[in-house]
């Protein structure tokens, strides 16, 4: 049996056919055009599809899972919101099914992420699992008694917009203190640039020599690691954050596993072992509740095409 998996990025449509073992036996790239117009671009994707099937005679084909940004409607198929992609009220499942003939299933990227993981990645034989995703902003997905759970309409799971601190930092939804603001790699960047105005000597200034627009998420983890005071600083700061956000989803999910992914997690343990020691001093939320792992996501690039397929197998 075949699988296929979309993962629909901000810049291009990435596809995956991918087998029963969730390898991905062959795949296509296609580039998003600025200004297409919505239901073309869905078009596009089915007829790529159909091209790729027929040039490599593909059988028993189970169906087409989607992994789209944005509101997304599970249960109506369609992509209600997707303010980086400008889609709005646009009928993903519908169309795709009518051009390519298949079963279409579609969710929110990083809820099509954790059950990639789940069925295919680190979190395998775990049953209850929170995962977010560290990146321009928070992103989250729930894996629950044995399954994903979406909410009402498809368009829960929002950790990143969960409040830290009323009325705190702007957030980019438009609300102000949400844990994105403070836990995301953007916000990273912008506490590092921060620190670097109010403290000229800091080594961070010569690990992007001397040029501020080149600061990313490595810059204070990778000084801090050299000792420097200011971006030690910087990254507790930052880990203190995250850590405030998984003790509220420990008490909230009571997760076996918390899954992080992102770039910020190639720091490997220099972020989780920190993480871990906090959340044993707060007792994972409160006294007497069961350990919970921290588990960087192993998935990587193809976790898009791979946690689409797995909607599959749900």
């Amino acid at each position: 049996m075949i699988y296929i998996g979309v993962d629909i990025g901000g810049t291009s449509i990435k596809t995956g056919f991918v087998n029963e073992q969730g390898q991905i036996i062959s795949r296509f790239v296609i580039k998003i055009i600025k200004g297409e117009e919505q239901v073309a671009t869905i078009k596009k994707i089915g007829e790529a599809i159909n091209q790729h099937i027929k040039e490599h005679d593909y059988q028993d084909i189970v169906g087409i899972g989607i992994g789209c940004p944005g509101a997304i409607n599970s249960t109506s198929g369609y992509c209600d919101y997707s303010p980086n992609l400008k889609w709005e009220h646009l009928d993903v499942c519908g169309i795709l099914s009518e051009v390519c003939h298949l079963k279409v299933k579609i969710a929110n990227d990083a809820n099509a992420a954790v059950l990639g993981e789940v069925k295919f990645g680190i979190a395998k034989n775990y049953r209850h699992v929170v995962m977010l995703t560290l990146g321009t902003g928070v992103g989250g997905g729930l894996y629950l008694d044995d399954k994903l759970y979406e909410g009402n309409e498809g368009k829960g799971a929002e950790l990143g917009h969960s409040l830290l601190e009323y009325n705190g930092r702007l957030c980019g939804c438009g609300k102000r203190g949400c844990l994105e603001a403070y836990a995301s790699a953007t916000a990273l960047i912008n506490d590092t640039k921060k620190a670097m105005m109010e403290n000229t000597q800091t080594a961070m200034w010569d690990y992007v020599n001397h040029d501020i627009d080149q600061v990313d998420g490595k810059t204070a983890f990778e000084t801090a690691k050299k000792g420097d005071v200011i971006a030690k600083k910087v990254v507790e700061q930052y880990i203190n954050y995250l850590s405030a956000g998984i003790l509220s989803f420990c008490n909230i999910f009571r997760p076996e596993a918390v899954i992080l992914g992102g770039g910020i997690c190639a720091q490997k343990d220099y972020l989780i072992k920190p993480i871990e020691q906090i959340l044993k001093q707060q007792n994972y939320g409160i006294k007497n509740t069961p350990e919970v792992k921290i588990l960087v996501a192993k998935l990587g690039n193809d976790a898009g095409i791979l946690g689409a397929a797995a909607l599959l197998f749900e």
